[in-house]
């Protein structure tokens, strides 16, 4: 297939390279799109036989599949310029934040095959989360495509549109809150003595095998929290600190206010 990436920043060349490493795709098989020459000269130099352009239409006018990698407020005009040049089977995905389908659907027509994704930052490392809902014309086997090409860059998995709030929220942002937990148990391993190199590892090696465990075992996290609470020991005494700090309370809250915001960013 051919592959346009229309805005090919950070998250677009992840998708790219993890695609081509993976063998989904070769480099000729790409043509992407950015602002700035300099933008073009480093994706030529990491593959060189990627078509970078410098506006978006060459890719819109020869790609099968269009990534649009592109902040909300430019989606409208790359929307106007895909409208220009109708192509009855392309498959349309954009990982714009909180950009719902039915815009596609106003300015493409009722008719055009649309994914919505939302990916996160682990993309980058190839341990990303990304969920994609579908408009209503898009056929089962252009979902799988649009799983596939975010499987190359970790999991995915598909939803209702209704749920994509909450998705920004717990997965999107959900790192932040996660980075916040790990520096803070770092720096009780800092408080107690250990180097903040070493504390560092530690936790984020263990915030790894916890979610690997939670990934490939499915039990519930209180089943795997029990397993390590043992009567009497020093982990029990860890959490009674930590619920008489309210963290779960706030971790839930945190993700309710997301939600909330990622719902009013359009």
């Amino acid at each position: 297939m051919k592959l346009g990436m229309i805005g090919a920043g950070k998250l677009g060349r992840t998708i790219v390279d993890g695609l081509i490493a993976g063998e989904y795709l070769t480099p000729q098989d790409v043509l992407a799109t950015v602002r700035h020459q300099r933008s073009a000269d480093r994706i030529h130099q990491r593959s060189p036989g990627i078509a970078v352009e410098l506006n978006n239409r060459r890719a819109i006018a020869e790609a099968e599949i269009l990534v649009l990698s592109v902040k909300p407020r430019v989606l409208p005009v790359v929307l106007d310029e895909i409208a220009a040049c109708p192509n009855p089977d392309r498959l349309v995905i954009s990982t714009a934040a909180s950009v719902p389908l039915s815009l596609f659907t106003e300015k493409l027509g009722p008719d055009a095959a649309v994914v919505r994704a939302m990916p996160n930052t682990p993309c980058r490392v190839r341990e990303g989360m990304t969920v994609l809902s579908r408009g209503d014309s898009v056929t089962d086997a252009q979902m799988d495509k649009a799983l596939t090409i975010f499987s190359a860059v970790g999991r995915t998995m598909e939803l209702e549109e209704r749920h994509m709030d909450a998705v920004t929220a717990l997965s999107a942002s959900g790192v932040a809150f996660i980075y916040v937990v790990l520096e803070a148990l770092a720096e009780g391993g800092v408080k107690e003595g250990l180097p903040r190199d070493v504390a560092t590892e530690l936790v984020a090696q263990t915030c790894l095998g916890a979610a690997r465990m939670a990934l490939e075992t499915g039990q519930h996290p209180a089943v795997l929290k029990d397993e390590v609470t043992t009567p009497a020991g020093c982990t029990i005494d860890g959490l009674l600190a930590l619920e008489s700090g309210g963290l779960r309370v706030t971790l839930i809250n945190a993700v309710v206010e997301a939600t909330r915001r990622a719902g009013g960013l359009m």
